[in-house]
């Protein structure tokens, strides 16, 4: 219950910094987006953002399905075969490679040893925990980084830039989404603001 309240916490402050900031939730809690960072179901973490409970899982579940979708995701990003994978994690580990297959495969669950070295392999973070982190755990870890952003905007010299001299993100969607040469000539126009023009007094 604790993890759960840390989320729904989070979740409240993302959504009144959302609306202070004039976004939109879903351009800020993309579930697609969030479930490749946290390896689990997108309809997961659809679900905890509208205030789910977390499934009912194991941590030799969880880790064995979050490795799993690692897996496949670098399979794909890479083109090579689990056998090339089991491979190179036999290679960095010191396992076989047919555990090291069968637990990419998600077939076997690791120890703590070749977790800690699919930590770098995949170079996750949170380290070992983020296999072993329950869902809401998991997606409250993510969650707070953005949250982070959100709360010093200051971060964003741009962002920053425009909130000072009133242009919100509303405004920028006023009539939809801004091509390149409008988004420009706002820039041009606050930049116009603060930088005098050549021969004009400083």
């Amino acid at each position: 219950m604790e993890s759960q309240a840390s989320l729904s916490e989070t979740l409240r402050r993302l959504d009144v910094l959302i609306d202070e900031h004039g976004l939109r939730r879903s351009d800020v809690l993309d579930p697609k987006q969030l479930a490749v960072q946290t390896a689990q179901p997108e309809t997961v973490v659809a679900h905890l953002l509208n205030g789910g409970a977390p499934p009912v899982d194991t941590v030799s579940e969880r880790a064995s399905a979050r490795i799993k979708t690692l897996s496949n995701d670098y399979l794909a990003r890479t083109g090579k075969r689990m056998s090339d994978l089991a491979a190179e994690v036999s290679l960095r580990s010191g396992v076989s490679e047919v555990w090291a297959r069968q637990v990419c495969d998600g077939k076997k669950t690791p120890n703590i040893e070749l977790l800690h070295h699919l930590v770098g392999f995949f170079g996750v973070d949170g380290g070992e925990s983020f296999f072993t982190a329950s869902a809401d755990e998991a997606l409250n870890r993510v969650l707070l980084s953005v949250l982070a952003k959100l709360d010093n905007p200051g971060t964003d010299p741009v962002g920053a830039l425009l909130d000072r001299y009133g242009v919100k993100a509303a405004d920028l969607r006023q009539h939809g989404s801004m091509t390149r040469q409008q988004l420009e000539r706002v820039l041009e126009g606050v930049l116009r603001s603060v930088v005098p023009e050549e021969g004009e007094p400083k």
